[in-house]
């Protein structure tokens, strides 16, 4: 319900900018439709990730599983050496379990910086909640096509000090309303990561991007690959699921 009275007000509201004939949304009415399409009450998903540096191309599989913005778990089935290991969120806490070691960490302070499996993907991106219009102040800056595809550009810049990236520029698309670019910046202006969603599919009344990538500005060369095999909405999920039980089970 509140996707569809989301769309309505794109739909009827005035423009906030000319763009020939077009009526242009309030910044607020896309970062909303967008925290629509992104958020969700549980879901399930099949992963696979590719880790790609200049060196080397690195690929693992994963079994994730989420319960609104607070709770998340992830379970790794391959390669064989991280088979097993299994992240857990809960609130602002996120634990890692490593089964070689049959040891639970608590990941906090400078290691939430550090790259999930060497990933471009931090431990604090994990951390943050998909809450953009909650986050963030924006402004619709105009249309702008990515990749073929019509979009708005909204620059995005964080309400305080607590989110992970000061200032983000979305490229929304126009019809699925999924941000099909993001750049992320630091608070000194630097750009640090380039996001990008594609392969769009409809899951009931949402649009999901199955394909992902997120290349760091800081790492030559580097670039983290997400693929969704498969994903469910709306499953019932056992509390056992988001528990320490749960993370150190054998």
């Amino acid at each position: 319900m509140k996707r569809l009275l989301t769309i309505l007000l794109l739909v009827l509201a005035g423009p906030a900018l000319a763009q020939g004939d077009e009526a242009v949304p309030t910044a607020s009415e896309l970062l909303a439709a967008m925290d629509d399409n992104l958020q969700f009450e549980t879901r399930t998903s099949t992963t696979t990730m590719q880790v790609i540096t200049s060196r080397r191309t690195r690929e693992y599989r994963m079994l994730t599983y989420g319960r609104g913005l607070d709770e998340a778990a992830v379970e790794y089935l391959a390669p064989d050496r991280e088979k097993g290991t299994r992240m857990l969120k809960r609130g602002d806490e996120l634990w890692l379990y490593l089964p070689r070691a049959e040891r639970t960490q608590k990941i906090s302070g400078h290691m939430l910086r550090q790259g999930m499996m060497g990933s471009d993907i931090s431990y604090e991106d994990m951390m943050e909640s998909n809450d953009f219009e909650e986050m963030y102040e924006a402004t619709v800056l105009g249309a702008e096509e990515v990749e073929g595809r019509s979009c708005w550009k909204v620059e995005a810049i964080g309400r305080d000090n607590t989110v992970t990236y000061p200032k983000r520029v979305f490229w929304i698309d126009k019809e699925h309303l999924i941000p099909v670019r993001q750049e992320l910046y630091a608070l000194s202006g630097m750009m640090l990561k380039v996001w990008t969603m594609s392969e769009v599919e409809q899951h009931g009344d949402r649009w999901v991007p199955m394909h992902m990538e997120i290349a760091d500005q800081l790492r030559e060369g580097s670039k983290t690959v997400l693929h969704i095999e498969d994903m469910t909405f709306g499953v019932a999920l056992e509390d056992e699921v988001f528990s320490k039980r749960w993370l150190e089970r054998q």
